[in-house]
C-alpha cells in the first residue's frame, strides 16, 4: 500500500513538472516570437522584437536598410541596432514607435502578408501596379523612398474615396488631376525605386497619412490647393486633405 502511494506521488510530480515546462516554453515563444510558421518565402509574419532570430528578422533588417534607416548586418538577429532602427521608422510614419516589429509595422514595411509583393497581391493587375508606379515615378522622381510611397498611397486614397473615380486609371487619367501625364516626365523610364514603393502603397503602407491632394508649394501657383488642410510634409511636398 505504502509502495503504491508513492508512485502516485512521483506521478503527480512528474505531471506538475511536464506543465512548468510547457508554460516556460511558451513564455519564451511569447518573448522572442519571430515566425509562427515555415521560415522562407510564403511564412506567416508574426512579431519579432528584441533577441528574435530568424528569416522575418533577415526580411525587416532589409526592408529597413532599404529605406535608409539601418546600416548594420543583415543577419536575422534583432539586436539594439536593429530595434532603434525599427523605433526610428515607426516615428517617421507615425505609429507606436516601441521598436516591436508587429503587424502594424510590419504592414508599413510592406512585410504584412505572406508575400511582400503587390505582383502576389491579386486585388490589383500588372497593368494598374505598372500604371502606378509609372505615375510615382513621374511625380516623386528626386523625392525620398517614403516619398515615393506618400505619392502612390494618394492616388490609392481617392480611388478609395467616394468623391474620385474608382479605378487606378480612372483617378490617375482623371481631367486635370495629375500633371505629369501630359508632360515629358511621363515618358521617361520608371524608376526601380517607383516601382517599390508602388508595391509597399499597394500593401498598405500610407506615409501620407491618409491625404488625397499634394502639391509642391515652391513649384504650384494654385491658390485653392492652398487652402486644404496640411497632414503631412515629406520632402518637397505637402500631403493635405
Amino acid at each position: 500500500m505504502e509502495q503504491k502511494n508513492l508512485t502516485k506521488h512521483y506521478l503527480k510530480v512528474t505531471v506538475a513538472v511536464l506543465l512548468v515546462l510547457a508554460l516556460l516554453g511558451g513564455a519564451a515563444a511569447a518573448g522572442y516570437g519571430a515566425f509562427t510558421a515555415l521560415e522562407g518565402e510564403n511564412s506567416t509574419y508574426a512579431l519579432s522584437r528584441l533577441g528574435s532570430t530568424g528569416s522575418e528578422v533577415k526580411s525587416v533588417q532589409q526592408k529597413l536598410k532599404s529605406l535608409g534607416f539601418y546600416n548594420g548586418a543583415v543577419d536575422g538577429i534583432y539586436g539594439t541596432q536593429t530595434k532603434n532602427a525599427v523605433t526610428a521608422f515607426q516615428r517617421s510614419v507615425g505609429i507606436t514607435a516601441d521598436g516591436i516589429a508587429g503587424s502594424q509595422t510590419l504592414l508599413y514595411l510592406g512585410l504584412g502578408g505572406s508575400s511582400n509583393t503587390a505582383s502576389n497581391n491579386t486585388k490589383y493587375t500588372n497593368d494598374e501596379v505598372n500604371l502606378l508606379a509609372k505615375v510615382i515615378s513621374a511625380e516623386a522622381r528626386g523625392e525620398s523612398y517614403e516619398g515615393q510611397v506618400a505619392v502612390g498611397a494618394v492616388v490609392l486614397n481617392r480611388v478609395a474615396h467616394p468623391s474620385f473615380p474608382d479605378t487606378i486609371s480612372g483617378v490617375v487619367y482623371q481631367n486635370g488631376a495629375f500633371s505629369c501625364v501630359y508632360d515629358s516626365n511621363w515618358y521617361q523610364p520608371v524608376a526601380d525605386s517607383a516601382r517599390r514603393a508602388a508595391q509597399d502603397a499597394m500593401n498598405g503602407w500610407d506615409p501620407s497619412g491618409g491625404a488625397i491632394y499634394y502639391y509642391n508649394p515652391a513649384k504650384t501657383s494654385n491658390a485653392w490647393i492652398r487652402t486644404r488642410t496640411v497632414v503631412k510634409v515629406i520632402g518637397s511636398h505637402y500631403f493635405c486633405i
